[in-house]
């Protein structure tokens, strides 16, 4: 009768805890990162041998412990999606940003609007009103390119801002990795607690993948190892190690991204996650500045050149119309009146605009003009890369909604099936009681016999 009533005990206590895992799955099944738990027993061995007795059904069974679903091969490939897809979407962020700040100001708009005003004086340079109205429309003009100046240098700061995050963030991760592989060491396997760490572990690396390309190997304990890129990377987390990344910024504009471990400081280049989408950015913001300076930079240029080689409304010399702060579109109008304008050639007089005639010649010098048309070109071709990124973007969505579900379908938890298992274990627990309640009713009967 103690056979059977161990049996029968060994039964409800394993059972209890199949439906403790059973209901720890239901209760976590909207639980993100969460991993199914299942529980693995296995039958006691009787003993062997001299000992070994005929008559002996078996001991009962026991708890191996508790597994945790996963699948190595779903993970790596959502990691991997999940780094692809957040390059390309942080890549065409700050593209839609430049083409905001390339658009908002009208800045082509203001362009056409002034040499619009420098054709209508030509036709009447002696109006009065006519200068008034070119001379408001290089005010706009000027304005509208310092203020494009200014949102790009806005840009830039938020860029900063935001890629000094990223590497705060990615250290702030691999220290959190450090204290649940410490958690690993210390956690018997095949308990709800390590299951639990490695849910926390796994979840890490998939922000981490999120930031930068990462490659992770872990140890029989479970504790992972994390380097930067490839498996020739710096290491950033390990049971031993915690690095930091940086960002930096240099004086000619480039960007950077460098890891410390160990008091050594080491270059990162990322080529996937959010970082690398951040260099791509940081380039593709330098080259459209760069390009938008040199516009405004040959248009000034070119207005100054024309007012210089001719002569305002009194007959005097044609003074700066424009002053541009080097190395930037931050421009401002010198002239303070209409009359300043340099309409006339040399010594033509008042009504001659032959100067006008040469600023609209030189708006479509293919070399140093086309203001307008090298605008556009910008504008476009940051549309065209922008458009290109965003169809990237959508093909990468499914790709990584695709991943996911597979790892959700191989460790993530479904109620019906769950549902399914907590009937079965409330079968065999309800069993296991009869076994144990059979065994007393026994032994019961036994010690009432005479």
């Amino acid at each position: 009768m103690s056979d059977l009533l161990s049996i029968g005990a060994s039964g409800v206590r394993a059972y209890q805890t199949a439906l403790t895992a059973v209901g720890e799955n239901i209760a976590n099944v909207a639980t993100d990162g969460y991993s199914r738990r299942t529980v693995t027993t296995q039958e006691v061995s009787p003993a062997a041998g001299l000992s070994a007795n005929k008559v002996s059904a078996g001991s009962g069974v026991v708890v191996l412990g508790i597994a945790r679903s996963t699948d190595v091969y779903a993970t790596a490939a959502v990691r991997s999606a999940t780094s692809d897809l957040s390059r390309t979407q942080t890549g065409a962020t700050w593209l839609s940003r430049i083409e905001s700040t390339l658009t908002g100001d009208q800045v082509q708009t203001r362009l056409t609007s002034f040499f619009t005003a420098a054709r209508t004086l030509a036709s009447d340079p002696s109006s009065n009103a006519l200068r008034a109205t070119m001379l408001e429309a290089a005010r706009s003009t000027a304005s509208a390119f310092s203020a494009t100046n200014a949102a790009f240098d806005q840009v830039q700061a938020d860029f900063d801002g935001q890629a000094r995050q990223a590497a705060q963030d990615l250290s702030s991760l691999a220290v959190s990795l450090v204290r649940v592989n410490d958690g690993l060491g210390r956690t018997q396997a095949g308990t709800a607690a390590a299951a639990q760490l490695t849910d926390q572990r796994d979840q890490i690396l998939t922000k981490m993948s999120a930031l930068a390309d990462i490659t992770s190997t872990t140890d029989y304990l479970g504790r992972a190892t994390v380097r930067l890129g490839d498996r020739a990377g710096p290491v950033l987390a390990a049971p031993d190690v915690t690095g930091s990344v940086t960002y930096q910024r240099g004086t000619d504009g480039s960007v950077a991204f460098k890891v410390a471990v160990q008091g050594e400081l080491q270059d990162f280049i990322p080529t996937g996650g959010s970082m690398a989408g951040m260099l791509d950015g940081a380039e593709r913001i330098n080259v459209t500045r760069g390009a938008f300076n040199q516009v405004a930079k040959d248009f000034v240029n070119t207005v100054n050149t024309l007012q210089a080689g001719g002569q305002d409304v009194n007959g005097q010399q044609g003074a700066k119309m424009f002053a541009l702060t080097d190395g930037t579109a931050n421009m401002s109008l010198l002239l303070t009146s209409g009359s300043g304008i340099a309409a006339a050639s040399n010594g033509a007089g008042s009504r001659n605009a032959d100067n006008l005639t040469l600023l609209e010649q030189a708006r479509s010098n293919t070399s140093t003009g086309n203001f307008e048309t090298r605008l556009t070109q910008i504008v476009t071709g940051n549309a065209t890369t922008l458009k290109q990124r965003q169809t990237v973007a959508e093909a990468q969505t499914a790709i990584s909604d695709g991943a996911k579900a597979t790892l959700s379908a191989a460790s993530g938890v479904t109620l019906d099936s769950e549902a399914v298992t907590l009937m079965r274990f409330q079968q065999a627990y309800s069993a296991s009681s009869r076994v144990i309640q059979a065994a007393r009713d026994t032994f019961q009967s036994i010690l009432e016999l005479r």
